[in-house]
């Protein structure tokens, strides 16, 4: 026999392989040379006593299965309420989980820095627009907008339409201003 020969009835009479096919591993299949017709006979007898027993299992499986769907329905269990029992119980379950409390206290130590920063933005702010109106130049045009609308209110007597008006200002004159007005003395910045 040569080397090829001797390969091939190697591959014939192995095993297969892990991985294979089923199929290709069942075919019309001697018995083992090992096993002697006693044996193969008792090992048949117990695949008759294991493949009964697997049927009456699941005969009783079956039959427990419509016992437990009938108390239920006494019971109006319906799945609704099992899922919703269900989803109370995990929910429980996470809220007392150590990893949930931990994230929830750090949520709240966190939400209480947030609002002390905002709150800290807001009294800047605050504390800016008071720095701004008491500045000089603000006050400057806080005086000139109020001598303005001084100049631009008409007198009491003008408002009255019976008496006539006896100032001879126009409206002109008013929004001009003299010379010696104290708001001309500052230039706005």
């Amino acid at each position: 026999m040569d080397d090829t020969e001797k390969d091939s009835q190697q591959h014939t009479d192995s095993a297969p392989e892990v991985g294979e096919d089923a199929a290709t591993s069942v075919g019309p299949s001697s018995p083992p040379p090992a096993m002697t017709e006693e044996e193969r006979q008792e090992l048949q007898e117990d695949l008759v006593k294991v493949e009964d027993e697997i049927q009456t299992l699941s005969q009783v499986l079956a039959a427990k299965e419509r016992q437990l769907a009938d108390i239920k329905r006494k019971l109006g269990i319906t799945p609704l309420n099992e899922l919703k029992q269900n989803i109370s119980k995990t929910w429980q379950d996470v809220t007392t989980s150590t990893a949930y409390r931990r994230t929830s206290e750090t949520l709240s130590q966190a939400s209480l820095k947030a609002s002390a920063a905002f709150s800290n933005v807001g009294s800047a702010i605050t504390r800016k627009l008071e720095d701004v109106r008491n500045a000089p130049t603000f006050k400057s045009f806080e005086e000139k907008v109020e001598t303005l609308k001084t100049k631009m209110t008409p007198p009491a007597s003008a408002t009255d339409p019976e008496e006539p008006d006896n100032s001879g200002a126009t409206p002109e004159s008013l929004l001009t201003q003299p010379e010696d007005s104290p708001t001309q003395e500052m230039p706005m910045n």
